[in-house]
């Protein structure tokens, strides 16, 4: 399956037959036999997914421990710096049965969690496509001194009260009516973006107390021509910080963009439940190599080039970081053969 991510694999035959071809050279692998198209089918069918699932987080452990030794942090703060969003992946209501969201549509959705060390993907859960997103957030357990920023479809008070009381830092947009009250104003550079800076506390948890004070920040968007609002738990870090913070969570947007149109998520080879959960966490698995192969590489490589050079590579006898190092360099010249003396040819 791992195979059908990288290869592009449109079907069962498709992998079956492409590993057949490449039968030579997966031995290495210790794959003596290439599977069958039914045999394939069937362990997609049977081999329950959270194999698969555990396989992750196995692959993640070690690619955190190299994103930890290599991976450059943008930001100086020393909070684990982790996004939160979903992203539905729709399907046929016909073809896929039991994957209920609308009368006409079927679709998955995928809660992801991304840690920036790396851009790796460090949580994920699939549920059906009706699934709030709230809802999923609350399932995860964050460690203390962590900052998650995510958008405005996790506005949750009380979740955000939560948080504050596990020592969880977050950052996200305030939405346009939130009823609030302005507890301290703080002063802001004249001509910076930033137009305001004040601790506030919503009014829906004045009861609360200090704990439930917040930081509202409102910043000037110049690409938009517009203003935006954030809000956070973190006081003590600088405005500009908080805003370009909440810029880079458009690295899981990148992420998602990457993993629908580089690998096989869009469309599946089976039908059933459990082997399109198969097909998804092999995917991952894959969203977890390619950037463990970037931080190995002294190449700069975007997030979506390896899978494409990957892909021709597949059945290429060569010293894969030697690839990753120089993709391009030119193959070493041809040296032409010498003709047989008399007493080579007849010995």
């Amino acid at each position: 399956m791992l195979s059908c991510q990288l290869a592009y694999a449109q079907s069962l035959r498709e992998i079956c037959g492409g590993l057949a071809a490449l039968e030579g050279t997966l031995r290495h692998l210790g794959v003596m036999d290439c599977p069958k198209t039914t045999t394939l089918s069937y362990a997609n069918a049977h081999r329950r997914w959270r194999l698969y699932e555990t396989l992750f987080y196995q692959t993640l452990a070690r690619c955190q421990a190299e994103a930890a030794f290599r991976s450059k942090r943008k930001f100086r703060f020393k909070h684990k710096l982790l996004s939160f969003d979903s992203t539905l992946i729709q399907l046929c209501a016909e073809t896929f049965d039991w994957a209920h969201y609308k009368r006409t549509k079927g679709a998955l959705k995928l809660h992801l969690l991304l840690d920036h060390d790396g851009c790796l993907p460090c949580y994920a859960v699939l549920t059906d496509g009706k699934r709030g997103d709230i809802q999923a957030a609350r399932q995860i357990a964050f460690a203390p001194g962590t900052l998650v920023v995510f958008d405005r479809g996790y506005s949750d008070s009380a979740w955000w009260l939560q948080l504050t009381r596990t020592h969880v830092h977050f950052l996200t947009r305030l939405w346009d009516d939130a009823g609030y009250g302005i507890v301290e104003s703080r002063s802001v550079a004249a001509g910076s973006h930033i137009l305001r800076d004040a601790v506030i506390l919503l009014s829906s948890q004045q009861e609360v107390g200090p704990e439930a004070q917040r930081r509202r920040i409102e910043v000037w968007v110049e690409e938009k021509q517009d203003t935006v609002v954030f809000v956070t738990y973190h006081l003590n870090l600088a405005a500009k910080t908080i805003a370009a913070i909440y810029r880079d969570r458009w690295r899981i947007e990148t992420f998602f963009k990457a993993l629908k149109q580089r690998l096989k998520v869009r469309t599946f080879v089976s039908t059933t439940q459990n082997a399109v959960q198969i097909q998804i966490w092999t995917a991952l698995i894959a969203m977890l190599v390619l950037p463990y192969l970037q931080l190995k590489s002294s190449f700069n490589w975007s997030l979506s080039n390896p899978v494409a050079l990957l892909r021709q590579q597949l059945s290429v006898y060569s010293d894969l970081w030697t690839w990753l190092n120089n993709p391009f360099q030119s193959p070493p010249p041809l040296v032409a053969a010498q003709p047989l003396r008399l007493d080579q040819q007849f010995g």
